[in-house]
């Protein structure tokens, strides 16, 4: 059945104009696990856990439910859009579709910045984990605190040697890859249940906890605390569109990815509200500064004793890993799907597909080693972790925001394509009469994401007080990315317009809008 499918999905694929290059290897499960483990609760909360806490107080709880209803309605639109439209390059597909093509091309090359961004953010996140674990792993000084020159300066080996071996294993073999993904989901999901069983059994207050204010007041306000203690959530709950990025690898596209992107999204807001409401209860202190400054690993390393803490630090090193690997592939497939459009420069190289391991070579090594020279620069820079953290996801959003406010307007135009049928003959995923109410609150949230995450606050971006440039990161990358992006979008235009005519058969956003 799944050699019938595979016809039935290339016919497909050739009717918007592209012939088949990927092979089709991902399953369901492998699908969801390409989003799940980009979210990577235990890579993320593990990391930001701290950032949190320190602004929001125990309330900080708070701004998870919040920030996951909102991504949830996002998933929800973009679910539509996976099955309409199983390209890889989902963002850019989606949103060229939908609002043309000055809109689509800046939707991807933003999310291609964003997911090099995103992959430096994620390598360095074994900083948090693996000096725990083991003393050796301190390759560079002594302090392993995260915002010391010499935790920075570490993370950035770490993070370097990590992106290497992403790099090799992500050109070499899609299968390999997938199952690498496949097995380490599997080894997050178990030490997300073991974690929370242990540190429950360990509390030290009850649930209760999340009822509190405390490390908030009136001489701190409430508002500002907890608006940068979201911060945590919004970086937690993204990159769930990745399970679309494989959309031309996976077995029934227009069946799997959909329900897949929506799984990995609520699987990953229930784990995580357990995790943190289960570190909360178990913290020794929450008002001695360890938690603040030393996150989850501090609670696992006091609570849990030696073992069991360093066992599931090490769980949380793997997910830190396969997440990487995630973020690279799903960049790899973006880069790739923009240059076999030939709107991208060096188009011909990057489009190309390696007959020997059916990967896009150029198209992998590019995201990985603009990662890892994104990291080197910025060596030592104590403030680096918070300000890259920031700066990607705000991209993030806005590169979401490019396909939600088209898809809104088109919903409101009436051409919104009706449901067809996916692989097995039954109706694609659609959210029927309520999609026009959902993907508005989606783009009023991701809206105000955005603003909140592009402040350009010195407590977020330069805590240090390391100068002007840092503080205004967030303008700074947009006005680098937007006017490097339009140089490259000028020198390809006539190009992208052309290909653009050809292939848009769905007779949505054909050209640029006038």
């Amino acid at each position: 059945m799944s050699g019938h499918h595979d016809k039935v999905s290339a016919a497909d694929l050739s009717t918007f104009g592209y012939t088949p290059q990927l092979t089709r290897r991902v399953g369901p499960y492998a699908s969801f696990a390409a989003g799940f483990s980009f979210v990577s609760i235990m890579t993320t909360v593990f990391q930001l856990f701290g950032l949190g806490f320190s602004f929001g107080g125990t309330a900080f709880f708070w701004t998870w439910p919040v920030v996951f209803a909102g991504q949830l309605m996002v998933a929800l639109c973009f679910a539509e859009l996976a099955a309409r439209y199983p390209l890889s390059g989902a963002v850019f597909q989606w949103s060229r579709r939908l609002g043309g093509a000055t809109v689509g091309w800046f939707a991807g090359w933003t999310m291609v910045i964003a997911q090099i961004i995103t992959l430096a953010a994620a390598a360095i996140a074994l900083q948090v984990v693996l000096p725990t674990v083991w003393s050796g792993f301190q390759l560079v000084g002594s302090d392993t605190a995260v915002a010391s020159k010499d935790g920075a300066a570490n993370a950035v080996v770490l993070g370097v040697i990590l992106l290497t071996l992403t790099t090799l294993l992500n050109a070499l073999s899609v299968r390999i890859t997938a199952v690498v993904n496949s097995v380490g989901v599997t080894c997050e999901l178990i030490g997300i249940v073991l974690l929370v069983i242990l540190l429950l059994v360990h509390h030290e207050r009850g649930p209760s906890v999340v009822l509190h204010h405390t490390g908030l007041d009136s001489s701190t306000g409430y508002a500002i605390p907890l608006l940068v203690s979201s911060l945590m959530a919004a970086y937690v709950l993204v990159g769930f569109d990745s399970a679309g990025e494989l959309a031309e690898e996976t077995h029934r596209p227009r069946a799997t990815t959909p329900r897949t992107i929506v799984r990995a999204v609520v699987i990953s807001g229930v784990a995580g509200a357990f995790v943190i409401v289960a570190a909360l209860m178990a913290a020794p202190s929450l008002t001695d500064g360890n938690l603040g400054l030393y996150g989850l690993p501090y609670v696992l390393t006091t609570q849990l004793g030696t073992f069991w803490g360093k066992l599931l630090l090490i769980d949380v090193a793997f997910a830190v890993s396969v997440c990487t690997l995630a973020i690279q592939t799903a960049a790899a497939r973006m880069i790739f799907s923009m240059a076999r459009d030939q709107v991208l420069p060096g188009s011909t190289q990057l489009a190309r597909v390696s007959p020997r391991f059916g990967t896009p070579l150029l198209a992998t090594v590019i995201p990985g080693v603009g990662a890892a020279l994104f990291l080197v620069v910025n060596i030592g820079n104590a403030s680096l972790f918070l300000a890259l953290t920031s700066v990607c996801i705000m991209l993030l959003y806005i590169a979401y925001l490019m396909v939600t406010v088209p898809m809104l307007n088109a919903r409101l135009r009436g051409r919104f394509p009706t449901p067809g049928l996916d692989e097995d003959g039954k109706p694609l995923f659609s959210l029927g009469r309520t999609g026009t109410v959902v993907n508005a609150i989606a783009v009023v949230f991701q809206l105000l994401m955005a603003i909140n995450l592009g402040l350009p606050r010195a407590e977020v971006y330069d805590p240090t007080g390391s100068g002007w440039v840092v503080h205004y990161l967030p303008i700074v990358v947009l006005v680098l990315t937007y006017g490097i992006g339009y140089l490259a979008y000028r020198s390809k235009r006539a190009t992208y317009r052309r290909a653009c005519g050809l292939s848009l058969a769905d007779g949505l956003g054909e050209g640029e809008p006038a």
